[in-house]
């Protein structure tokens, strides 16, 4: 297996920068463009959590997707849906946004720090559209391959 780190780019988003408001509860509240490196080619399936860092709820979750088909690249802009058929049939979980990416948005003048974390799994993973993050990562648990992540700020 391929152990190597999964780097992760978000597009127009340095690794601990700035959120882009169009990614953002305050904007257009839509999914960013990802480019990863280093994918394993044992990679099948990719899934995607955002989590706020900085909430009291310790690293609450805003998006949760899995079993978008493996690939360096990730459209943006990902439609509300439990499932996502030009995504390959991925799933949408429950966070803030359910079925569906829910950007930043913390109290106003509050800046908090959010994470997109990108996982690799060697198989898709059969779990309901109502399942949460807390889930997800059981039953991936024995599946993760790799992951990385980028953070950035918004206030």
């Amino acid at each position: 297996m391929n152990h190597t780190v999964l780097e992760v780019e978000c597009v127009g988003m340095d690794n601990g920068g700035k959120f882009p408001v169009e990614y953002t509860g305050r904007g257009q509240d839509m999914s960013p463009e990802f480019v990863i490196r280093n994918l394993s080619p044992y990679a099948k399936c990719l899934a995607i959590t955002l989590e706020d860092i900085s909430h009291p709820i310790k690293n609450f979750t805003h998006w949760l997707i899995w079993n978008i088909p493996a690939s360096d690249k990730i459209k943006g802009n990902i439609p509300v849906g439990k499932t996502v058929p030009g995504l390959g049939g991925a799933c949408q979980g429950i966070g803030y946004g359910f079925h569906r990416y829910a950007g930043p948005k913390p109290p106003k003048g509050k800046r908090h720090t959010y994470r997109f974390t990108i996982y690799a799994l060697d198989c898709d993973i059969d779990m309901h559209a109502n399942s949460m993050k807390r889930s997800f990562l059981k039953k991936a648990k024995k599946h993760i391959i790799q992951k990385g992540s980028i953070e950035g700020e918004f206030e």
